[in-house]
């Protein structure tokens, strides 16, 4: 299975979480890439749209391989003991955090994050390669009450889609191949999204909220 684009997987994805329009369900997408598709997401479930603010960790060895994920509050999971010690994770944990806040400044000045406590919360990402941030969301999402908690997405590597099903009370992927590599392999374009479109979007869905 091949997406023409993110939005093409979005719409996909809305058609499997159709029962959900009628709920008004709080979907909250992994910047940056899953942003565009949170919001064509939002707005075919009547939906509201945030973001949830996770980084992945990354090693000593490879700043771009995860060992872990941590949220803009600050609570971390670590997916894998070859990070390159504490000293080291320590200050990753750190970096990353700050990287959060900024972002939060950033995409939402002056309003806290939209509340998650006993609404239906649909967290949205391009895909799950480790499924660290994934993890890391599911896992601080849930200390935050949702009624019911889903993890959307339109592909994933099969260990990794195991690896959520714990952490959420349904999880709809639309495709765990075997031979997965990496998740721009399954769509023809995967542009990076940048920070504008993402505060674009949440502007967008904001005004589309209060349309009388």
């Amino acid at each position: 299975m091949i997406f023409k684009d993110r939005l093409d997987a979005a719409a996909q994805l809305a058609a499997a979480l159709g029962e959900w329009r009628g709920h008004k369900p709080l979907v909250l997408a992994i910047p940056r890439g899953a942003v565009p598709m949170g919001a064509a997401l939002a707005e075919a479930l009547d939906g509201e749209l945030d973001v949830v603010l996770v980084h992945k960790l990354g090693s000593a060895w490879n700043p771009e391989y995860a060992v872990g994920a941590i949220d803009e509050r600050g609570r971390s999971i670590v997916t894998d003991p070859a990070h390159g010690g504490e000293g080291w994770l320590s200050r990753e944990k750190a970096h990353q955090l700050a990287v959060l806040q900024q972002r939060r400044a950033l995409y939402s000045p002056g309003r806290a994050p939209a509340a998650v406590r006993g609404r239906i919360a649909i967290v949205v990402d391009d895909g799950l390669a480790t499924g660290a941030t994934m993890r890391a969301a599911l896992s601080a999402l849930r200390e935050d009450g949702p009624a019911r908690l889903l993890c959307a997405v339109p592909v994933a590597a099969p260990d990794s889609l195991q690896a959520v099903r714990a952490l959420a009370d349904e999880v709809v992927c639309l495709h765990a191949p075997a031979d997965f590599r990496a998740v721009g392999q399954f769509y023809h374009r995967f542009e990076q999204v940048e920070d504008a479109e993402v505060v674009a979007a949440l502007q967008r869905d904001r005004a589309r909220r209060v349309r009388p």
